[in-house]
């Protein structure tokens, strides 16, 4: 089987790296987006994808533009069976559809969180499984019909990356296997009447208040490593654990004090903090900011 391969970051080069060690499929061409300026130095990188694909010296291709006249041209000329496609970060038009069969590997179970950010969404609303959708791609965004589901459990204590782990194992199962039986499947249209979205996480996000214990526990497994948590003084919530989802306190109070950690009261509910990190300066223990700043029980954390 002839394969053509589109995807950028991490999630994605593990496929890819299966894809290739596969027996029976040659991956003819590889398409990833193109290099980009990363961290605060700004430095020039290449997606994760590309890196696997120099590394086994297939054809690489890295449009700016999937639609140009010229891109889909010198795309058609690839002879292939299917085009598979992880986290690539473009929309696919009609005329790459119409080359070869589209299969998408969607970090979720469609149709629910079609967009950017599949998996923080499931953590930040409390979800028991997540999971992997292989699809037929059409013009829409993650609508195609569905070829076959893989369902993963999310733990109480999984975290973004340790859930991206999960998932990029499972996806690259996952499109082998689809591979493997293709002619045989059917594919199930979604039900769009019970679609969600979700959307490509920003900065602003990450300030959180003290209100409800288990959603800002929550919003600390998502959105580790980022935006991360930070309140609006701009003190950085580096390091917690859930406590407990049922008392009642005053937002922010410092209920009991440990050299390890502190228990931080919630409007409803309350967490233990470990390390925090003020504005423009380093990440210590909970317990020596506090000290610093002369707090004690009954305190509010601000």
């Amino acid at each position: 089987m002839r394969v053509i391969f589109m995807g950028t970051p991490e999630y994605a080069s593990t496929i890819l790296t299966d894809l290739i060690a596969a027996e029976g499929i040659t991956v003819v061409a590889v398409y990833t987006q193109p290099d980009k300026p990363v961290g605060r130095k700004k430095i020039v990188t290449p997606s994760p994808v590309k890196k696997v694909a120099q590394s086994q010296q297939i054809k690489l291709y890295q449009p700016a533009r999937l639609r140009d006249e010229k891109v889909i041209s010198e795309l058609q000329r690839i002879a292939c069976d299917v085009i598979v496609v992880a986290a690539y970060g473009h929309i696919l038009p009609d005329t790459i559809l119409e080359h070869a069969p589209c299969i998408n590997l969607h970090a979720s179970i469609l149709p629910r969180y079609r967009g950017a950010s599949p998996i923080q969404q499931s953590l930040l609303n409390g979800d028991a499984y997540s999971g992997v959708t292989a699809m037929l791609m059409d013009e829409g965004l993650d609508t195609g019909a569905i070829l076959k589901i893989a369902r993963v459990a999310i733990a109480d204590d999984d975290m973004a990356a340790s859930l991206f782990h999960k998932l990029t194992q499972c996806a690259s199962q996952l499109t082998l296997e689809v591979l493997r039986t293709f002619h045989t499947l059917t594919p199930v249209p979604q039900d769009d009447t019970q679609a969600s979205y979700c959307t490509k996480i920003t900065k602003a996000e990450g300030e959180v208040n003290f209100d409800d214990a288990r959603e800002l526990y929550n919003k600390y497994r998502a959105y580790t490593p980022w935006p991360g948590l930070f309140l609006a003084s701009g003190l950085k919530l580096k390091a917690m654990q859930l406590h407990e989802t049922t008392s009642t306190n005053a937002a922010g109070v410092i209920l009991s004090v440990t050299p390890a950690y502190v228990v931080i009261g919630c409007r409803r509910g309350s967490i233990k903090l470990f390390r925090v990190q003020p504005a423009s300066k380093k990440e210590l223990l909970v317990y020596d900011y506090i000290n610093g700043k002369r707090l004690h029980v009954e305190d509010t954390l601000t």
